[in-house]
This record gives C-alpha cells, structure tokens and sequence, in this order.
C-alpha cells in the first residue's frame, strides 16, 4: 500500500527529476540579450564581450539585439513581457531597473516585481568631459564659467533618468549652478555631438569617452568616484577639486523576466557568473573603463533594492520630476 508519506515521496521525486530535466535541456536554441540603448555605446560593447564568452558556455548563440528608446524602458519592457523559458535577458542598469519607476510615468513594468536577477556585473564611473575650446582646465573653472553667465552653457545626457543626467543635476544642486539639460538617446551621439563641439559638457559614463579622451577629441576635467581611476591616473576627482557629495555611479546587471523556472534561472547565472570571472573577459571589459563587480542574484538582490532607494533620493534633491 503507498502511504500519503510515500506519495509525497514520489511527487516530490519526479518533480525533483523534472526540474534536472528542463535545465539539461536549457537553451533548446539562440538566446537574445537585449541592449536597450543604441548599438555603438559602453553598455552595447561590454554586452557583446559578455555574449560571445556565455554562448560558448551555453552551447547556443547569444546574439544581442539593440532596442533603445523612451530612457531605456522600450527594450526593458520588451523582455518584461517575453516569453519567461530564459531565451530572451536583458542587460540593464540603475536607470532601466530603478530610475525608470520614478522618472516616466508609465514605464510600463515594474524593476523588482518583472524581473529576476542573473548576476550583478558592476558600475560605470562617470567622468566630467568637455569640448576641446571651452575655456575650463578643471571642474572650479567649469563652476566660475557657469556662475558667470547662467544657462548660458549645456550638458549633454544619455537621456532623461540616465546616471549622467541624475549626477549631473546633483552636481548643479551642490556647486549652485545652472546648465541647460540635452538628452540623447545614448552614450554614442551624445560623445558624437560632444566632439564636433556642439555640447559644452557632459557627466559621461568612462567606457563611453575614454578612446576620445586618449584621442584627445575631448577634455577630462574630473572623475566623480571616490578615489582616481587607474584608466586616467592624473584626473583628480571631484573632492580633491573641492566639490563635496556629488559622486554617482552607474551600476549594470542582467535580468531575466520574472517567471523562468528556477532551474533555468540557476543555470543562466551560474554560467553568467563564471563568464564574468574569466579573466580574458574581465581584462576586456576593464579595458573599457568599466569597474568590474561580479554579484550573485543572491547578493544583488539587497544591493538593487538599496540601490534604488539611493537614486530615489538623488532624483528627489535634484527636483527631476516624471516625465
């Protein structure tokens, strides 16, 4: 006679069998990371550097796929909505999956509740650039220009929401000046127009400027992180310019759609994580200028959340209202 017990037993068993049997078979065919920005931009080049190493893992291409638009929440919407068996990820960061809830009225999903976290991958620094003829060798000149003759002088964004327009508003908020706000559509026309002397400055994420900077197209004039960047040994930041509580970092991690079964969600980050700490994939992303911190979902998790309370309180004392 079976008992309840032994039932359960059995139940529990082939469940067990089941979920083994859905992450041996994972992926069934090509996966798509989802970009949402413009192909061209840091977040697109170390999206690719990461999709070409978990595809050799997985067994199956990763092909990125570029859907930008509306501060990011075109794409990110997109994969919020698709069908949650893990072919389709996304590669997000504080705006798509934080600012997003407080600066568009209807962005269409929710960060915490559509999601689920694969890996924590790290954060862009953001550094102050100018075009090559205005007249500031450093941030104290940029401030005294602005003060001098107010909304006289524009910043350049990767849109409304993104980490350099949020740092950028915050920054304005603490030197008490006043720039007249671009958005872009991302990194890569913003740096485009930054060059051809069009935007005055831009609080730009390093990967996106570092060629134009080492080109000299453009001019670093700070670094908003706490201590120097090895990628740019010389640019002070902006504390030892004098210039207090106005550093912000940009942070990027992958995301599945909420609803893909565990064992899928478990094989997915176990291989993202491994791909992220292979050594020719860390060298290349670090030689973007990107600061690598590899999180699993289970360390992500408590980062996000104090994460986007961080922002919240950004957005809130720059006065950015939803769009």
């Amino acid at each position: 006679m079976i008992t309840r017990r032994l039932a359960l037993g059995l139940v529990a068993g082939v469940a067990l069998m089941g979920s083994a049997a859905i992450a041996q078979d994972f992926p069934t065919r090509p996966l798509t990371m989802v970009v949402p920005y413009p192909a061209g931009g840091p977040t697109d080049a170390i999206a690719r550097i990461i999709a070409e190493d978990l595809g050799q893992k997985l067994g199956q291409n990763v092909i990125v796929r570029n859907d930008a638009g509306a501060s990011g929440s075109i794409g990110t919407r997109g994969v919020a909505n698709a069908e949650a068996d893990g072919h389709t990820i996304v590669f997000g960061n504080n705006q798509t999956h934080g600012n997003n809830m407080f600066l568009l009225r209807e962005p269409g999903y929710d960060a915490l509740e559509d999601f689920a976290p694969l890996a924590g991958v790290g954060a862009f620094e953001h550094v102050y650039v100018v075009r090559n003829d205005l007249e500031a060798e450093n941030i104290q000149e940029l401030i005294e220009l602005a003060k001098a003759d107010p909304d006289a002088l524009n910043y350049g964004s990767t849109g409304i929401g993104s980490g350099s327009h949020l740092s950028f508003e915050l920054f304005m908020e603490r030197t008490g000046t006043q720039m007249t706000h671009i958005p872009f559509g991302g990194a890569a026309p913003l740096v485009t127009e930054l060059v051809a002397g069009r935007i005055d400055v831009s609080n730009s994420t390093l990967p996106s400027v570092l060629a134009q900077i080492n080109a000299g197209n453009i001019r670093a004039i700070a670094i908003a992180s706490p201590e120097r960047n090895p990628q740019l040994p010389d640019l002070p930041t902006l504390q030892e310019q004098g210039v207090e509580n106005a550093d912000a970092e940009s942070w990027a991690a992958i995301f599945a759609p909420a609803g893909v079964p565990e064992p899928v969600l478990e094989k997915l980050s176990t291989e993202l994580v491994a791909t992220l700490n292979e050594p020719r994939v860390a060298e290349a992303i670090g030689a973007l200028g990107f600061t690598l911190n590899v999180r699993t979902p289970e360390e992500f998790r408590p980062y996000h959340e104090q994460e986007i309370n961080t922002w919240k309180a950004i957005i809130d004392a720059a006065g950015v209202e939803a769009q």
